[in-house]
């Protein structure tokens, strides 16, 4: 498959191409849920252990994702 992406590092377009070919070698040992990448099956994982690491420091609200958290801290 092609596209316009390009990319520096070697091992994001690595990534990258997983995503034409469909690849899902991380696979969450709890649900047997499959993902391209490590480091969104690490995310996934917090689902499972309820862990919520991003901590507001407003009002000590934690989220399990940075994302989250910023939107969060806007209603500041």
């Amino acid at each position: 498959p092609d596209c316009d992406k390009s990319f520096s590092e070697r091992s994001d377009l690595t990534k990258h191409l997983r995503t034409h070919t469909g690849e899902k070698r991380h696979v969450c040992p709890d649900c047997g849920k499959s993902f391209s990448c490590s480091s969104n099956l690490t995310r996934h994982h917090l689902t499972h252990t309820g862990e919520r690491p991003h901590v507001c420091r407003v009002c000590g609200r934690g989220f399990a994702q940075t994302s989250h958290l910023l939107c969060h801290e806007r209603t500041h």
